[in-house]
Parts: structure tokens; C-alpha cells; sequence
């Protein structure tokens, strides 16, 4: 498979270059999760880090590459799931906008 050197930015992997394995669209995926062991033998920590464009191209505006920057929350890449059928109910008119409210037919 095709890796890529990514540098990480800010947390404890800082300045560091790692090789990241690239998906099926050549990117990196993107949340790179790095357990550390605990050293009283506990449950492990959990370093998060979220993709983001490292820079833009002068001319076209593309992506050059990406980076990881650290994510102390945890949250990376975690979003709730949202219906359409489970949205909140709106309170609506039934005459469309702009329209006016023609009840004769």
C-alpha cells in the first residue's frame, strides 16, 4: 500500500513526520487515533488528531498535502447521526411564501 510522510502538529507528537497509510482516494484518513500505553499497566490514552489541508497551491487553490493537528477533546470526526424524519417539527403556514392565499380555486 502507498503511504505518505504527515507531519503532526501541537499535543505530544509535535514536529513529528510519521508515514500514514493513504486510503483508496490517495488521501489520509481523516482521524489518526494513537493509544499510549498506560505505565501502571491502567487503560490506555487516547491521542486524537484531525486532517487538515497543509497548504494551498499559489495558482489553482488545490490541496498540496495535509497535516494533523492535535484534537484535545477527543471529538474528531464524531457526529451525531441525523435523520430527515427525526429534525424537529417547524411550526409552518401551508401557503408557500411569496405567494398569495387563494382559497377560491
Amino acid at each position: 500500500m502507498k503511504s505518505e510522510d504527515t507531519p503532526f502538529e501541537g499535543g505530544p507528537m509535535d514536529g513529528r513526520v510519521l508515514p500514514v497509510l493513504l486510503g483508496i482516494t490517495g488521501h489520509p484518513p481523516k482521524t489518526y487515533r494513537i493509544p499510549v500505553p498506560a505505565p501502571d499497566g491502567g487503560p490506555p490514552t487516547v491521542l486524537v488528531y484531525r486532517r487538515v489541508p497543509r497548504d494551498r497551491g499559489p495558482r489553482t487553490g488545490l490541496t498540496r498535502g495535509w497535516k494533523y493537528l492535535h484534537d484535545p477533546t477527543g471529538q474528531a470526526g464524531r457526529r451525531q447521526l441525523r435523520w430527515p424524519w427525526s429534525r424537529p417539527a417547524t411550526a409552518r403556514d401551508a401557503t408557500p411564501e411569496g405567494k398569495p392565499d387563494d382559497t377560491d380555486g
